[in-house]
Order: C-alpha cells, then structure tokens, then sequence
C-alpha cells in the first residue's frame, strides 16, 4: 500500500472520531441527563458546547496549520482529544463535562482543518485526490451516523463514560501512525497568526447561537435575544473588517469569489443541518415517544449511513465528469425528497421511516464529497489549510444551528418530531434551488483549475 493511502486512513481514523462525537450524545443523552442530573439547558450546552467552541476555533486552527504545519496541528489534536475523552468520561457534574466537551472541541479543531490540508497535499493527481476526499466525506458520514448507534450499543453493557472512554485507544493508533506517515512540509513561518481574529469569530457564533436557542423557546426572555444578537453581529462585523485590514487574513474573503467554493460552503452547512436535525430528532423520539433502547433508536438512525456510503464514493468517482453542480444541488433535492418520504411513511411504523432516511443519504452522500472537494479542490494550494477550516466551519456551523434551532422542539419531541422533519426538508429543497443557481456557470473541469 503506497503511503498516501496510509496517510488517507490515520487521517481518516481522526475525522471518525470527531464526526462521531458530534453525534455519539444523541442516543446517550435521555442516559447521561438522568444519571447526570442535567437540566434541559444543560443537556442542550452538553451538545452544542462541543460545535460551538469548534466551529469558533477552526478558522484560526487552519491558518495556523499552514504556518506551523498540518502534520503538527494533527498530532497537537489527537493528544488533546485524547485527554479530553478521560475528562469527559468520568466528569462528576454536568457543568464539568460541558468544560471537558469544549476541550475535546480544541483537539478536533486542531486536527480537522488537517485532515483535509494533509490530503490536499499528500495528492497531486486531481482524480485521486477526489477520490481521497470523497472517502474523507463518507467517512464524515459515517461517523455522523454512527455515532448514535456506538452510543447505543455502548450504553446496553458500560456507563455512559464509556461513549468517551473508546477514544483513546483509537487515538494511540493514529498518532502513531501520524507521525511516521504524514507529509511534514509546507510551512510558511512567515505568515503571523491572528489570536484577535479566532476570538471574535467565536464571540460571533456564541452570540448567534445564544440568539437562536434562546428565540425557539416556548417563553423566551427577548432582552436575551437582543443582547446575544447584537454581541454575534457586532463581533462579526468586526471580525469582516479586520479581515479586509490584514496583510495576512484569517480568512481571505476573496474565497468567496469563488462559485464553487461559495455553493460548497452552502451545501456543507445545509447537509451538516439535515444530519443533525433528523438524527437528534429520531434518537429522542424513538427512546422518549416510542419506547425504544439507545441501542434500537441508534440502529434506525444509521439507515442514513447505508445510503449515503455508497452514494459519497460515487460522487467522489464522478465528480470530475459530471461537475459539483448535478451532484450538490441534485443530491440535496434527493435528501428533502427522502425527508419527506420518511415524514409520509411514519405512521407506517420505523420501517417506512428507515426507507426515508436511506433515501435522504443517498443525496447527502452526493452533497457532502462533493462539496468538500469544491471547496478544497477550487482554492489555491497555498490557501489549504484555510479552505479546510472554511469547509469544516460550514458543517459544524449546520450542525449548530440544526441543534440550536430545531433543540426545543425536539423535547416536546412528540408533537414537534413531523414538524422537524418537515422544517428540514424545506430547508433542502431552499438549498437545492440556491446551489443550482450558483453553480450556474460552473462546470466539471472548474475543480481542477487550482
């Protein structure tokens, strides 16, 4: 096996942890809640900590890879997440694993901006490289999909400390691994890192965040809303200025000119939405409504990863054929058609709800190595890293806001689970339209321009 192949399954072996993470408290969190004694506001922090501090940081963490290089972002991130997940494994008190579930945001952060920039570097043949992403992507998938059934099955024998604990030793390997097969090269030491610049992008996500999941519940205190609202738009805007003031930004804004890295970046968060709306929502509503074990509720959930395997290789495969356009904004189509589906089929019993999910993977497997190869494949080289954090902003950003949003309807899980669903779908179809017209005048060879 030639090496880059080994360096696409250690820094596989890292995104699966991070991916899983995002998704492992959904079975687990009813458990974890009682056992805990968390509140209902807990239990929401207890998730979204971990997006939010990593949606905050990744930015930051790309750029810095690119100067301090992304081998060494990589291991910094697995030994971070490692210790994170002994933290978060025996965390006494709700407030203390929230602070464990932020420090195991730091390590992905670290890690995942370099998992995309080590494959961009470690692949100079456009095809390959698609290919290589392409799995990176259904990787991604399947440890979203996974990881409500690994909390489930963990859950039927071990506490709910074990849904952390399993990822030491999958960190050992990697880092391994890491450090005798990944590329140590492109270093720019002369591009400075800007600490002001992370800090405002996570005071502007906090404050959207905050805004958003204090707006959706059933008596929201508005001068909560407004504050929050006002702190995100303020940091932002000033995060947009200082961008456009840097020699060396934190984020180029010129990215953006980019069509196929702007409809990536859409389909990334939309994707990221749909996935983590339509799992949290069918996990509680299972175990809540139906009755079901953690175990049970995390085996319909993974009927996403069974469509969207295959259909993620595929698209990778493809890609340079057919373009991002047919992929991303038909994939995205196919996933709100497969919502609704599971929506109409619900009364049906979880077997017509499981045809519906498969569906909806098949599309977002199209979406989701497509739209990480248009945005990693349309950008400079010199500009990977922060392609890569720009990538992995959208879809922890879709994830966010699906749990910030959509997380209050959810524990009124009976009435709200068709209203989810549907909400979801409509966001979909909105993206499918959108994609469509911004990729307009952008064919199957505009990827392997850069």
């Amino acid at each position: 096996m030639k090496t880059r192949w080994i360096l696409l399954a250690t820094v596989s072996a890292g995104l699966l942890l991070i991916t899983i993470d995002n998704s492992v408290l959904y079975t687990a969190l009813p458990t974890l809640t009682r056992e805990l004694g968390a509140n209902p506001t807990e239990s929401l922090w207890i998730i979204n900590a971990y997006p939010l501090v990593m949606a905050g940081l990744l930015l930051g963490a790309g750029t810095l890879g690119d100067r301090i290089g992304h081998k060494r972002m990589f291991v910094i991130g697995l030994v971070v997440f490692g210790a994170a997940s002994l933290l978060a494994a025996f965390s006494p008190t709700p407030e203390v694993l929230i602070a464990a579930r932020g420090l195991l945001a730091v390590g992905a952060a670290a890690m995942m901006p370099a998992t995309l920039a080590l494959i961009r570097v470690g692949f100079d043949d456009q095809r390959e490289r698609n290919i290589a992403i392409s799995v990176w992507g259904s990787v991604a998938v399947l440890g979203a999909a996974l990881g409500p059934i690994v909390g489930g099955a963990l859950l039927e024998w071990f506490w709910w400390g074990s849904v952390f604990l399993v990822n030491v030793p999958v960190v050992v390997v990697a880092l391994v691994a890491a450090l005798i097969v990944a590329p140590g090269g492109d270093r720019d030491r002369s591009r400075p890192w800007d600490l002001l610049s992370s800090v405002q992008a996570m005071l502007g996500l906090g404050g959207l965040v905050v805004a958003l999941k204090e707006a959706t519940k059933t008596d929201p205190s508005w001068l909560v809303v407004t504050v929050a609202a006002v702190i995100g738009a303020i940091a932002f805007a000033l995060f947009i200025r200082r961008q456009r003031r840097l020699p060396y930004p934190l984020l180029d804004l010129t990215l953006f000119r980019i069509p196929a890295l702007s409809a990536g970046v859409v389909a990334a968060g939309l994707s990221l939405f749909a996935v983590a709306g339509v799992e949290l929502a069918t996990s509680q509503y299972f175990q809540v409504v139906a009755g079901f074990t953690p175990l049970q509720a995390g085996l319909i959930v993974v009927s996403f990863a069974v469509g969207s395997l295959p259909s993620s290789l595929l698209g990778g495969a493809i890609l340079h054929r057919v373009g991002p356009r047919m992929l991303i904004a038909g994939g995205l189509a196919i996933a709100a058609s497969g919502v609704v589906l599971a929506i109409a089929l619900l009364p049906l019993g979880w077997g017509g709800l499981v045809v519906g999910l498969v569906l909806a993977g098949i599309g977002l497997g199209f979406v989701m190595a497509s739209a990480s190869s248009a945005i990693v494949g349309s950008a400079p080289r010199h500009r990977a890293g922060m392609a890569s954090s720009v990538e992995e902003v959208s879809y922890e950003f879709g994830g966010l806001v699906a749990v910030a949003v959509l997380g209050n309807l959810i524990f009124s899980i009976e009435s709200g689970y068709p209203v989810v669903m549907a909400i979801v779908a409509a966001v979909l179809v909105g993206g499918a339209i959108l994609t469509w017209l911004m990729l307009r005048r952008t064919d199957a060879t505009a990827l392997a321009a850069h």
